[in-house]
C-alpha cells in the first residue's frame, strides 16, 4: 500500500506535468490560429529565424504577448480567488463577486480618464503605473467591504452580500464616468470591463510579470498559514500563528494579484471562484497543493478562453471575460445551490 501523502504528492506532480504540457501544446495552437493564417510548419520556421518579416511581426509582436498575458492574468486571478476563499473560509469568495475587480477597474478608468485623455493608453509610463493604480482601487474596495461587513467578526454570507453591494456601487460609479466619455472611449471601456486583454503588447507583459513572479511564490510559501486558518482563529493562535498579521499579509497578496490582473485583463469574473473548487476536488484542501495547481489551471483556462474568443467568430473577437462567464456560470449556480 502506498501511503496517502505519497499518493497525493504523486497526483500533484502528475497534474502539474499535464497542465504544463497542455499549456505548451495549446500555446503552439494559439500561435497558429488567427485572422492571418500561419501554418504550424511556418510557426516553427519563424522561431528558428527562417520566417518572413510579416510572420515575425504577427507572432512576436501580437500573438505571443497576448498568450503570455492570458497565462499571467489567469494565474493571478486563480491564486487570488484561492487565497480569498482560504482567508474568509467562504467558498463563494472571489475578487470579481466581492467587488475587488470593480474597485480596481474604477481606479484604472478614473486614472486614464483624467490623466491620459484616451482609453486605452499604451504609453510605457501609463502601462507600468496601471498595476499600482489598480492596487489602490482594489484595496479601497477591500477596506469598504470589511468595514461594512464587520459585526463582531465577518460572517461568510454577510461578506458575500456586502461584496455584491460594493460591486454594484462601483459599477454605478463606472457608468456615471462612462457617460462623460466620448463614444469611442465609452465603447472601449465597456468592452474592457467585460474582461478583455485590451493591449497585448510587451509593455503590459513586462509590467505584469514582476507582480506574478514575486506574489505567487510568496503565496505558495504562505500556504501553511492558510491551512491553519481552516482550524479556526483560536487554534491557529494556539499554534503560534499571528492570526491578524498573517491574515493582513495574505489579504494584501490576494488583492494585489487581483488588482494587477485587472490592470491588464479587465474585470474577468468567476475564474477565481471556480478554479479553486475544481482543484480541491482533484487534490484535497491543502493549500501547498491547491495554490500551484490553481495558478497553472487558471492560466490554462484563460488561455483557452482567449483562444476561443479570438477565433470562434473571426475576424470578430469575443471578450475573454464573456467566454469565461459562459463556461463558469453553470458551476457558480451549482455552488450556490449547494451552499447552506
Amino acid at each position: 500500500m502506498i501511503p496517502l501523502e505519497k499518493q497525493k504528492r504523486r497526483r500533484f506532480w502528475m497534474i502539474i506535468s499535464a497542465l504544463i504540457v497542455g499549456i505548451i501544446i495549446f500555446s503552439f495552437i494559439s500561435l497558429h490560429l488567427g485572422a492571418i493564417s500561419i501554418s504550424p510548419i511556418e510557426v516553427i520556421q519563424t522561431f528558428m529565424g527562417q520566417g518572413t518579416d510579416r510572420q515575425e511581426l504577427v507572432l512576436f509582436h501580437f500573438r505571443m504577448p497576448g498568450i503570455i498575458l492570458a497565462l499571467l492574468i489567469g494565474a493571478g486571478l486563480a491564486v487570488s480567488g484561492t487565497m480569498m476563499q482560504g482567508i474568509t473560509q467562504n467558498g463563494l469568495a472571489d475578487p470579481g463577486i466581492l467587488g475587488i475587480n470593480s474597485g480596481a477597474g474604477f481606479a484604472i478608468v478614473l486614472f486614464l480618464y483624467f490623466f491620459q485623455g484616451a482609453i486605452p493608453s499604451t504609453s510605457a509610463l501609463s502601462t507600468y503605473m496601471l498595476p499600482f493604480v489598480a492596487l489602490v482601487g482594489a484595496f479601497t474596495a477591500a477596506l469598504l467591504i470589511y468595514a461594512i461587513a464587520w459585526k463582531k467578526g465577518v460572517s461568510p454570507i454577510r461578506l458575500v452580500l456586502v461584496g455584491i453591494g460594493v460591486n454594484a456601487a462601483f459599477g454605478a460609479l463606472l457608468t456615471i464616468l462612462q457617460l462623460r466619455m466620448d463614444p469611442q472611449n465609452y465603447r472601449q471601456v465597456t468592452i474592457w470591463l467585460t474582461g478583455e486583454i485590451w493591449s497585448a503588447n510587451w509593455n503590459f507583459v513586462f509590467a505584469l510579470l514582476p507582480w506574478m513572479l514575486i506574489l505567487i511564490p510568496v503565496a505558495i510559501k504562505k500556504a501553511s498559514n492558510l491551512n491553519v486558518f481552516h482550524l479556526g482563529d483560536d487554534v491557529a493562535s494556539g499554534l503560534g500563528t499571528h492570526v491578524e498579521r498573517e491574515r493582513g499579509v495574505l489579504l494584501f497578496i490576494a488583492v494585489a494579484l487581483a488588482g494587477a490582473s485587472v490592470a491588464a485583463g479587465g474585470a474577468i469574473a468567476f475564474l477565481g471562484l471556480v478554479i479553486p473548487h475544481i482543484v480541491r476536488k482533484l487534490v484535497g484542501p491543502l493549500h501547498h497543493y491547491v495554490i500551484p495547481i490553481s495558478a497553472l489551471l487558471g492560466a490554462f483556462v484563460l488561455m483557452i478562453a482567449d483562444m476561443i474568443g479570438s477565433n470562434i467568430l473571426a475576424p470578430t473577437t469575443i471578450p475573454v471575460g464573456i467566454v469565461v462567464s459562459i463556461v463558469s456560470t453553470p458551476y457558480f449556480v451549482y455552488l450556490l445551490m449547494k451552499t447552506k
